[in-house]
């Protein structure tokens, strides 16, 4: 039951951190390109965790892990922010935050195929409904966007879904922020060659808040937010901690608020207590 607990309140620090990515990744692609800013932040983070696992000293995986890293590499440090970035170039991070709640049904669905315990069916009638509230509310959104820049989103969204529930996977016996670090370095070799070939000309023109974006996706976003939600889903359960990520968007519409000046509805508001109820369900039967 502690353990469960812990997994629970691990996973709520991992996901707050979270909810600021897509609006600090909104900031810093006013000024860099989605592939500098993707390879920058992988590369900036690799290094930090480098260091800790030298400091930690911690031991090198094992060779049945590697697949599992690969996979997260691809889905969290690789796929999931650059797809994202290329979306924010076009659309709110408000808009884009919607589609992140359909992240739960993904890292489940993820856990079970790679053979975590089943939860209840009517685990899977609340994570349904989670998704179809934030599915609903982002396809009725008054704004303006191309329909590409939400496929990248969801794209985004499914292939984070599979990092997500491998590293839970492999964190079980590699280390929680262990396996966000070999991931790191794992995709340093790709990543640093291609923030090299994609350096500005020029940083002169880079603004402030940029830098800011840029920081809070390396260090934040990329590397602490995990240590805590890997520790989560491999204590609480990939399918049930996952489905914390409901709250994900509203946490972030309070970022994107703050940050860009963006506003928030009252049917946002509404939409994440309905998220709030599903989460409490899916809780319930996971």
């Amino acid at each position: 039951m502690k353990n469960k607990a812990n997994g629970w309140l691990s996973g709520l620090a991992g996901v707050v951190i979270f909810a600021g990515s897509l609006p600090a990744t909104r900031l810093a692609v006013a000024d860099f390109t989605p592939l500098f800013l993707t390879s920058s932040r992988a590369s900036l983070a690799a290094v930090a965790a480098l260091l800790l696992l030298a400091l930690g000293r911690q031991r090198m995986p094992q060779r049945a892990d590697l697949f599992s890293l690969m996979v997260v590499a691809m889905g969290v440090v690789i796929g999931f922010p650059l797809l994202t970035a290329f979306a924010l170039q076009d659309v709110s991070a408000a808009h884009s935050l919607m589609y992140l709640g359909l992240l739960p049904l993904c890292t489940a669905a993820f856990g079970v195929v790679r053979g975590e315990r089943r939860p209840q069916p009517a685990f899977w009638l609340f994570s349904l409904a989670g998704g179809a509230v934030v599915a609903s509310y982002a396809l009725a959104a008054k704004e303006s966007h191309a329909s590409w820049q939400d496929l990248l989103t969801i794209a985004a969204v499914i292939v984070c879904g599979a990092g997500y529930a491998e590293g839970a996977r492999v964190a079980r016996g590699l280390g929680g922020w262990q396996t966000i670090a070999w991931a790191l370095a794992l995709a340093l070799p790709v990543a640093l060659p291609i923030a090299a070939l994609t350096w500005p000309a020029s940083f002169q023109a880079v603004t402030f808040s940029a830098w800011m974006g840029l920081g809070y996706v390396s260090l934040f976003s990329m590397l602490i937010g995990f240590i805590f939600w890997y520790h989560g889903l491999a204590k609480g359960g990939t399918a049930a901690i996952g489905q914390l990520q409901l709250l994900q968007p509203f946490i972030g519409f309070g970022f994107a608020a703050l940050f860009l000046h963006e506003s928030i509805s009252g049917v946002m508001l509404a939409c994440a207590l309905a998220a709030l109820g599903c989460v409490a369900g899916a809780k319930k039967f996971a």
